[in-house]
């Protein structure tokens, strides 16, 4: 595996391959979730980048930019054990200058439930990736569901801007207890941990729910209350049902063909996210 700092390292080894490109782009702190993009690329494709960038622009003024968590070496070794072709660790100054004047704003769905709360956030993931597959030039792009707000604003990017990729989505991993795998999980201590499971608690209970009604407000309604009574500790951000395709809030599920269920909540002060897809009574027999 070749270990690339530099846009100029990563053109010079662009030029060489020939072939699709998968790519898997990264802030680091590998687990599970991030290698399973990883394995599904190299199966679909001779070449395999992943890139590792904590990207400053996606973060908050009062947000984790500087406590986020940097495993680089740990990183490294597990992508060169899976047989990746290459790694991106450009620096800041390598992706940005202090001189740039170019900025991608977004519209409407990125300003919908995560980027309701974080303003700014969706523009500086889309300028990134942006400048990554320019730069990385790859046929596919792996996104994990556990981000879904994030994977339909980068389908809605790709498809706007006219890049030449295919976004792939892969399902999301999720411990044994079902707490889907995310980098800020090493923030919790073990009863913030075992509070944490929450999140897909509650999405379980309202997909239970589905076969007695379809009805919005019920479903959302029962899933507070099953919060409050059972997780009182976790501080939901929001609860939301929508149309999965274009992320506005539904009133019944019969309005979707492909309802889903979002959530972001806080424990211990460390900001999660989950979702799931709805699945109507007959598709379940």
């Amino acid at each position: 595996m070749e270990v690339i700092e530099t846009r100029a390292q990563l053109k010079q080894w662009r030029g060489k391959v020939h072939g699709s490109v998968g790519f898997v782009p990264t802030m680091g702190a590998l687990h599970e979730g991030h290698l399973s993009l990883v394995r599904r690329s190299l199966a679909e494709n001779p070449w395999t980048v992943v890139s590792i960038f904590v990207n400053p622009r996606q973060f908050g003024p009062q947000e984790d930019y500087h406590r986020y968590p940097r495993t680089l070496e740990t990183d490294l070794r597990l992508l060169q054990n899976l047989g990746v072709s290459a790694s991106f660790v450009p620096s800041v100054e390598e992706m940005y200058s202090s001189e740039d004047e170019a900025y991608i704003s977004l519209t409407r769905l990125s300003r919908l439930w995560c980027g309701s709360y974080r303003l700014g956030h969706f523009d500086g993931v889309a300028l990134v990736l942006t400048k990554l597959f320019h730069l990385v030039m790859p046929a596919r792009a792996y996104f994990g569901e556990k981000d879904f707000q994030q994977v339909r604003i980068v389908e809605k990017m790709v498809e706007e801007l006219f890049f030449p990729l295919e976004v792939v989505r892969v399902p999301t991993v999720r411990e044994p207890d079902g707490l889907a795998m995310s980098s800020r999980n090493m923030y919790l201590s073990p009863s913030g941990r075992a509070q944490a499971i929450a999140l897909y608690k509650v999405l379980q209970y309202i997909q239970t729910l589905v076969p007695k009604t379809g009805l919005v407000s019920d479903l959302l309604r029962e899933g507070e209350a099953y919060l409050r009574e059972r997780f009182p500790e976790v501080r939901l951000e929001y609860l939301a049902i929508v149309d999965e395709y274009s992320l506005q809030p539904i009133e019944h599920l019969r309005q979707s063909s492909h309802p889903r269920a979002l959530i972001a909540a806080y424990v211990e002060g460390v900001r999660l996210i989950d979702n799931l897809p709805l699945i109507y009574p007959e598709e379940s027999e």
